[in-house]
């Protein structure tokens, strides 16, 4: 893709991504993930009321007064994108690639992000990790994380889920919101995810498309594999062999909704070619419901 087409399409995104953070998930968003740490903020006298366990007693001893501390939520946050970019992304029958869908939720989660003034960073993975940006503030770091989702190419081509989210675990010390954008066929992460689920607040972003749900009667087809590249052909004519492919992926997908809950994590399915702004919504409603 030559630089011009590049940031014709990163533009385009922007335009229409940052439009969608400002007028829709900027509140959800906001709502969906307060600070969950409270902060010092000062010392003030005590008041009528105030609650007695917040005395600051040394302060007290030192004036013959009592003083309390005051703390306030912290607001800044720090999330992280935890973005799928193996071979199986580039799959989509329904308007839209996996991938290209990863990167409007991407940058509608980052701009959502530093409109309330959180850090955003992004690690790339595939079976190997590719790439880490650090968390920063700013649109101009926002605009080349979406740069680079878009231009992307990784070395390897199959997944690895579970180093993706071990390498996580050891570059992010403080608590953060973790999105992870991957359509999840992956070898097992239940460990690694668990752990991290304990430390930080994850989101899983499953990215599917119909046609890897259900084949269609076609007749004899070859089916390639995105990541490995083997090729198989299967007779789609057949009632049986359509009807064990579709129970092995309801399987699957039944799978991942016992895992996730399991974990602690939550979980958005997003289709290609289909709506992703109201399951979005859906889900930030529900959270600033928890809270």
């Amino acid at each position: 893709m030559s630089t011009s087409a590049l940031l014709k399409k990163v533009r385009k995104i922007e335009i229409k991504t940052r439009g969608l953070s400002n007028h829709i998930f900027a509140g959800e968003y906001h709502t969906a993930f307060k600070g969950k740490g409270m902060a010092f903020s000062e010392v003030r006298e005590y008041q009528a009321g105030d609650d007695v366990r917040s005395i600051d007693w040394n302060v007290t001893a030192r004036y013959n007064s009592p003083y309390i501390k005051v703390f306030e939520e912290e607001r800044e946050m720090t999330v992280m994108l935890l973005v799928d970019v193996s071979g199986s992304g580039n799959f989509g029958t329904n308007k839209q690639f996996k991938r290209e869908v990863a990167t409007e939720i991407a940058a509608i989660l980052a701009f959502s992000a530093i409109k309330n003034n959180d850090k955003v960073g992004v690690i790339f993975f595939s079976n190997i990790i590719e790439e880490f940006i650090p968390p920063k503030k700013g649109k101009s770091h926002i605009l080349r994380i979406i740069r680079q989702i878009i231009s992307f190419k990784p070395k390897q081509e199959k997944t690895d889920i579970s180093q993706a989210i071990e390498y996580f675990n050891n570059v992010m010390k403080k608590r953060c919101i973790c999105f992870v954008l991957s359509d999840f066929i992956s070898p097992e992460f239940e460990k690694p995810l668990k752990i991290a689920a304990k430390k930080h607040d994850i989101v899983a972003l499953r990215l599917n498309d119909e046609r890897e749900n259900k084949l269609p009667n076609v007749g004899i087809i070859p089916l390639k594999d995105a990541e490995d590249k083997s090729i198989t052909f299967v007779d789609t004519s057949s009632e049986e062999i359509r009807e064990i492919y579709a129970k092995k992926q309801r399987e699957k997908y039944f799978e991942l909704l016992k895992l996730f809950p399991r974990c602690g994590v939550d979980m958005i399915d997003i289709s290609t070619g289909k709506d992703y702004v109201k399951p979005l919504i859906n889900f930030f409603k529900s959270r600033g419901k928890r809270k």
